[in-house]
This record gives C-alpha cells, sequence and structure tokens, in this order.
C-alpha cells in the first residue's frame, strides 16, 4: 500500500488509515503536526524523528508543493500577497490580512484557478483557465503563509475561503482543508474562526447545514432584486435570491448563530433606498450580520460609492433592516490584493 499525502484526505481518515503502515496513533498525530502543520514535506525529516517505521521508509518521496513566484505587501496597509505557480503551470493567489489585534492575520484562500461564476465586478471570473484546486494545494497556500507570518513573529488566527474561485463548487476538497486548519495536533485555527463563502450553491448550503459543519457560512448577494443580481452575478438567474435566504435561515436555526450575508456595495447599482428596503423584505427575521463590502473594480466599470451614497445606504439599513451592519474593509487594493482584484 503506497503512503497518502495527508493532505488529501480529512485528517481523522488519515488517522485511521496509519495503522495498515505500522504507524501507531500517537505518531499518526505527530506525523499530521509536522507535514500539515509544520510544512515538513521531505520524508527525511519524518524519519529522524522516528514517526515512520523503518519498513516503509524506501517508498517515500517528497510531498508535492507550489512554488512560490512572488510575495508582495501593500506600503499602505500591509495586506501581502503571495503569488503561486501550480504543478500544471497556473497560477493563483494568496492573502495575508493583517488584523486590527497586534501581530494576529488572517489567511484569505483560493479554492479554484479561476471561476466560473462570471461575476462582472470581479476580476477572478476574468481569468480563461479554470480548474479546481486539490486540497493540498489548498493546505499548501496555508502552510506557506505560516512559514512567512512565523518568520514576522506574527500569528495567524483565522482563514477565510475568499480567495480565487467559488468554494462550495469545489466542496470535498475545501472541507478537507478546513478540517486540517482546525485538527489540534497541527497548529489549529477554532473552526469559529474559519469562514467559507458562496455567492449561492443551493445544494451545497443545505449539505453544508445537514452535515452540521462547524465553520462559519458567508454569502455574497450583490443584491436583493434577482433582476439586478443576474447582472452582477450571473449564477443568480438559476436561483431566485429568496430561495438563497432561505437556506441561509435554515442554516441559522441549525447552529442557533447568524449567518454572514455579503453585500458588494457599488456606486449607482445597488445603494438606493428601494435596494435597502427590499434586503430588509428579504432578511425579515433571519438571524444574519450583512457586511458591506466596497467593489474594487480595476476595469472602471463598478465604482465604489461616495461616502455620502454609502452613509445614506447605511442610514436606509438602519431604518428598514433591525439586524447587525458592518462596514467591512477591502484592504490591498493597491497592489491588487482586494475582494474580486485577484486574477494572477
Amino acid at each position: 500500500m503506497n503512503f497518502i499525502d495527508p493532505r488529501n484526505i480529512s485528517p481523522k481518515e488519515f488517522v485511521d488509515s496509519c495503522p495498515s503502515f505500522g504507524i501507531s496513533s500517537v505518531n499518526s498525530r505527530r506525523l499530521l503536526g509536522a507535514i500539515v502543520g509544520h510544512g515538513d514535506l521531505e520524508p527525511s525529516s519524518w524519519v529522524s524523528k522516528e514517526i515512520i517505521p523503518k519498513k516503509i521508509r524506501e517508498e517515500l518521496t517528497p510531498l508535492p508543493s507550489l512554488e512560490l513566484l512572488e510575495s508582495i505587501t501593500s506600503p499602505i496597509d500591509g495586506f501581502q500577497k503571495l503569488i503561486f505557480k501550480t504543478e500544471d503551470n497556473l497560477k493563483i493567489e494568496t492573502v495575508i490580512i493583517p488584523l486590527l489585534k497586534e501581530n494576529t492575520v488572517s489567511i484569505c484562500l483560493s479554492s479554484q484557478v479561476g471561476c466560473v461564476m462570471g461575476c462582472a465586478f470581479c476580476a477572478t471570473a476574468r481569468m480563461p483557465t479554470r480548474r479546481n484546486l486539490k486540497s493540498w494545494e489548498i493546505i499548501n497556500q496555508m502552510q506557506h503563509a505560516r512559514s512567512i507570518v512565523t518568520s514576522q513573529n506574527k500569528k495567524i488566527t483565522s482563514a477565510v475561503f475568499m480567495g480565487m474561485g467559488e468554494p462550495f463548487l469545489n466542496y470535498k476538497n475545501v472541507i478537507i482543508a478546513a478540517e486540517h486548519f482546525c485538527f489540534p495536533s497541527i497548529n489549529a485555527i477554532s473552526s469559529k474562526s474559519i469562514t467559507i463563502s458562496t455567492v449561492g450553491i443551493l445544494h451545497e448550503i443545505d449539505r453544508f447545514t445537514e452535515e452540521k459543519r462547524p465553520f462559519r457560512l458567508s454569502i455574497s448577494l450583490g443584491s436583493a432584486f434577482d433582476h439586478k443580481r443576474a447582472k452582477l452575478v450571473p449564477v443568480a438567474s438559476k436561483t431566485p435570491i429568496r430561495k438563497i435566504i432561505e437556506a441561509a435561515k435554515r442554516h441559522a436555526e441549525a447552529i442557533n448563530d447568524r449567518v454572514m450575508l455579503a453585500y458588494v456595495c457599488m456606486a449607482g447599482e445597488n445603494m438606493f433606498e428601494e435596494d435597502a428596503q427590499e434586503l430588509a423584505n428579504l432578511i425579515g427575521e433571519t438571524k444574519v450580520r450583512l457586511d458591506l463590502i466596497e467593489v474594487t473594480d480595476h476595469t472602471g466599470k463598478f465604482k465604489k460609492p461616495s461616502e455620502q451614497e454609502f452613509t445614506n445606504f447605511r442610514d436606509n439599513l438602519a431604518k428598514y433592516l433591525k439586524q447587525p451592519v458592518v462596514r467591512r474593509y477591502s484592504g490591498g487594493a493597491d497592489i491588487r490584493a482586494a475582494c474580486g482584484t485577484l486574477e494572477a
């Protein structure tokens, strides 16, 4: 039996498979910590620590890794973008996000090369090549980021699947990666500090709820009106926004907590009083937290709302929607690391 790269299966599956290789339960967790947590991809490291039995040492080969091509840090807000090359010569990007608490960061991860959702305001949608990332490719982004962050004397305290791609179109591999990130022996991040974002893949939202996944769910809306949303987020033409909110309500009730809704604010598009009122009508009593994110579009087609337009919209939300509303900063715009600007 060939040794399994633990990054290609869930932590539990790996631990359960280890006895067939003569690896004890304790050593299986040590091995996960070495490979996934510390990024030790060379078998010589595991051998020297006597984690791997002699009988399979000769079968071992180095585990694959993405090639880090470039690291760019914004001089304005400290956001750091990592550009990777995959084994098939494609490029993906990851963002290290500085948090308000000193020396802590969040990692924004990509789940696909490119994206088929076709969101009109997103650079990733314009990439010509598209495919799902393997779970090891997602995990390896975190491994590289952790190495960089550690060298800066900082700590990763959260992760968001909000980079390139639609995470719920790569559901299995995203969940495997998230399970590794919160596994106790792998420099664990709290499961509640791992957020998976979707533009509204209905059956996978319900699957996520039914499987009782412990991670946070974020749903990107675009607009409360189907005709507007279809223009901004083409996938919306297949699923009415009301059905998406119904799925969000089922999830909120299942976890007895708020679901995050993201709303990309675009001048002259979705910032009118009627937009705020319809959004409030749509959400109703569903327990949500609404994050307002100003669009960043380097094509110039979609523009950020003026401060007055934003204030008016937020005031209208306060009038119609009795739910928490947060203005979310999307940093790294100067290095194209902001939401919707990743385009390797």
